[in-house]
């Protein structure tokens, strides 16, 4: 297995678990525009990782100007209450902290909002591992790959040493438009057969086995 020097996090469902809070924001979004047909609360769990921007697009229909009304009226909800509606997945503070003393560059690049992120990071004081914290930045920084390629260029990455650890199909895309390798683990959002058809490079099935691959 190549060594990799840099090594990108996604946030949601790779480092925490935002599930709950996640889900009660999208639903009073939902709510207040008037959207019904959403499906359960088990099934919302498919727009946690890509940006919101697309998918509801994508999915309701909603056009440039009402899919910026339903992520503000998420963000009524969210940025008050369901921020901090979050944990840790069990074994991540160990898996940064050995890749740390392995001498690894560690940064964030998540599609969630860089100032939302760094307040997540710091509640559960991830951000002493982390070189540098990356997030979405309106229009300009929304993508995955556009954030990725923000977050690797602030720490000068070589790109052919650099590797994305994510749970989603945008992770994987994200990793191979910007020219790197990529992870997925099995304990976040992401099915079993996104993660195994979607192009990762390697699958871990523990943060123990993060840590094995690439220290």
């Amino acid at each position: 297995m190549k060594k990799y020097d840099v090594i990108a996090f996604d946030l949601d469902g790779t480092l925490t678990d935002p599930e709950q809070g996640l889900v009660d924001g999208f639903i009073y979004a939902f709510k207040k525009m008037g959207v019904t047909d959403y499906g359960d609360r088990a099934s919302l769990r498919r727009f946690i990782g890509p940006s919101l921007y697309v998918v509801w697009q994508d999915e309701f229909g909603f056009n440039e100007t009402t899919v910026v009304e339903a992520i503000e009226k998420f963000r009524e909800y969210y940025n008050i209450y369901g921020w901090w509606d979050n944990k840790v997945y069990s074994g991540i503070v160990e898996m940064l902290s050995a890749l740390k003393v392995a001498g690894k560059t560690l940064v964030l690049a998540t599609s969630k909002p860089e100032g939302t992120a760094i307040k997540i990071m710091k509640l559960f004081g991830l951000d002493k591992y982390f070189d540098f914290m990356g997030g979405a930045a309106g229009d300009n920084r929304d993508h995955k790959w556009q954030v990725l390629e923000y977050s690797l260029k602030a720490v000068s990455a070589d790109p052919s040493k650099a590797i994305l650890v994510g749970d989603r199909i945008y992770d994987a895309e994200g990793a191979a438009k910007c020219g790197i390798d990529s992870l997925g683990v099995r304990w976040g959002h992401g099915s079993s057969d996104e993660l195994e058809s979607c192009g990762f490079t390697y699958l871990a099935e523990t943060p123990e086995q993060v840590v094995d691959l690439l220290k």
